[in-house]
């Protein structure tokens, strides 16, 4: 899953990027509507709609031990109690990463992905050698990915389907629990809610 891997699956003629970017040139060229804007509201959803809504469960979760479990329990009540609305979160599950277990999210079928949650999803989030190739060699996709584990360490992979969405509730950094939640979330990284990554250390 390499920079380079993502690049080519950019420049793919049929790939859904590139025909939203060429959409997107079309309707800018009739003035229909202005780049700015639409770079805007990308920016806004990657950044302040997407990850950081999820980042922010994560790091009550981490701060507050009841609302993990309910987390880990009844996500949907959980959302609903949190006024977390948005696409592709009708029904989520959280699997908690824990000393000895990691899990890690796919959606085989297409990408299925909680949108709300997380924002954008990544072009190698879609792509056709992460969806094969996680469910069948997970540790070794992690590794090429920038994620190592130990040996011992269980992988558990999680198929989104249209009906179930996963999010991964990665484990708390060391020496983090000084920090209130507002900056415990700046080290939730949208990949680390996916499972490919650990959370970014203070």
């Amino acid at each position: 899953m390499s920079s380079e891997t993502d690049h080519h699956h950019q420049v793919d003629p049929r790939s859904p990027e590139v025909r939203t970017e060429a959409l997107e040139d079309l309707l800018v060229e009739k003035g229909i509507v202005d780049r700015s804007r639409v770079d805007a509201l990308i920016d806004r959803f990657e950044n302040d709609l997407g990850p950081m809504v999820g980042a922010r469960l994560v790091a009550k979760a981490w701060t507050n031990n009841d609302f993990r479990k309910r987390l880990l329990t009844d996500a949907d009540e959980v959302l609903t109690e949190e006024q977390v609305q948005g696409a592709e979160i009708e029904h989520i599950e959280v699997k908690a990463n824990e000393p000895g277990v990691h899990n890690v999210v796919v959606c085989t079928l297409c990408s299925c992905y909680p949108w709300a949650l997380l924002g954008l999803p990544p072009n190698w989030y879609k792509s056709p050698e992460y969806r094969a190739r996680v469910v069948r060699e997970p540790r070794k996709v992690l590794a090429e990915m920038g994620l190592t584990l130990e040996a011992d360490t269980e992988v558990r992979v999680w198929d989104s389907s249209s009906e179930t969405r996963f999010l991964v509730l990665p484990e708390q950094p060391e020496n983090t629990d000084h920090l209130d939640i507002d900056h415990l979330a700046q080290l939730v990284t949208r990949d680390s809610m996916i499972g490919v990554a650990k959370a970014k250390t203070p």
